[in-house]
């Protein structure tokens, strides 16, 4: 279901609400969020991060007035029924990774146009911010003036991005109208002005070359092919490998590729590294590949197709196109 944002900048005015509270939510995985939110106590909200981070429906005086008519006026507030009380239920969620705040869908992430957000994102945020600031491979990041990230949902990525290079126009592509919404709203909440959003399936909505291609795609192998979750063939792989021709084939000379991603280790082998490594080796002047996590989304290994994968890791590949 489309969250059909009925006033961007009372969303806006809502995110800047927030920030001057300070507000904290760390989002957790979709299974510790379950888990949570099953305990008796939790049944309803009592304060704002149970509304607004916990996705909990919750009854009349819980919300600041000020914090509930800003979420009315964007026409993101649902009534909801918990047993016989009825109460209400926010449509969004509010996150932050440090200082910045980032609205994305509301819990549970079910639906196919859904904004996802959680560990992952805080993975990729982090692994980007060291890349800018250990240039190791690449160009430093006073030189990157054209920059993507492909699949960008709430814009974390890109976002973190257009702050570390204020200099760089800096193009968050995703299929997701939603997304591109929420990430337009999240940019002026967090001042990075010169964010350009575009509806785009990898890079086909958005002309020309850059400095620097990014991306966090889904990568789970989903039954219901669900656009946040799905990344197709392989495992999940196939939008990783999509992803790595792609950005090669747009990148400047000297040009880097920035992708953190899921991959299913089977019988020890990593496949997606063995389906992208004769084209790294052909297009880029260095390349580096590492696991940050060898064990995420342990408990996917119980459904359909992954029957003989052993773990799925989380890796970071940071290529450089040859000059």
């Amino acid at each position: 279901m489309a969250l059909h944002i009925a006033s961007t900048a009372a969303l806006a005015d809502l995110g800047a609400l927030l920030r001057a509270r300070d507000y904290r939510f760390i989002t957790v995985t979709p299974a510790t969020h379950r888990r949570v939110n099953r305990r008796p106590e939790n049944e309803w909200a009592s304060d704002l991060r149970g509304v607004l981070g916990w996705s909990r429906p919750f009854r009349e005086g819980v919300l600041p007035p000020d914090i509930e008519a800003l979420l009315n006026e964007a026409g993101l507030l649902a009534d909801c029924r918990n047993g016989q009380i009825r109460g209400r239920r926010a449509l969004v969620r509010a996150s932050t990774i440090g200082d910045r705040l980032y609205f994305h869908s509301a819990w549970p992430t079910s639906d196919d146009d859904a904004v996802f957000f959680g560990p992952d994102t805080y993975r990729y945020a982090a692994a980007i911010q060291r890349a800018l600031e250990s240039p190791s491979l690449g160009r430093p990041r006073s030189d990157i003036r054209r920059a993507v990230d492909i699949g960008c949902g709430a814009g974390p990525g890109a976002i973190e991005l257009a702050l570390q290079c204020p200099q760089a126009t800096v193009y968050g592509a995703d299929i997701s109208p939603d997304a591109l919404a929420l990430a337009a709203v999240n940019a002026g909440i967090n001042g990075a002005g010169q964010l350009v959003t575009c509806r785009s399936n990898l890079l086909d909505g958005v002309d020309g070359s850059f400095d620097l291609v990014m991306s966090n795609p889904p990568f789970i192998l989903d039954p219901d092919q669900l656009p946040y979750r799905h990344g197709g063939g392989e495992h999940g792989a196939q939008l990783s490998i999509d992803i790595v021709r792609t950005a090669l084939e747009r990148l400047n000379p000297g040009g880097s590729l920035f992708l953190y991603t899921g991959i299913a280790i089977v019988d020890g082998e990593d496949r997606f590294l063995a389906a992208i490594r004769s084209m790294l080796d052909e297009a880029c002047s260095a390349w580096a590949y590492e696991e940050l996590d060898p064990d995420i989304f342990g408990g996917q290994l119980g459904c359909d197709g992954y029957e003989n994968v052993e773990r799925i890791a989380a890796v970071w590949l940071h290529a450089v196109k040859r000059s």
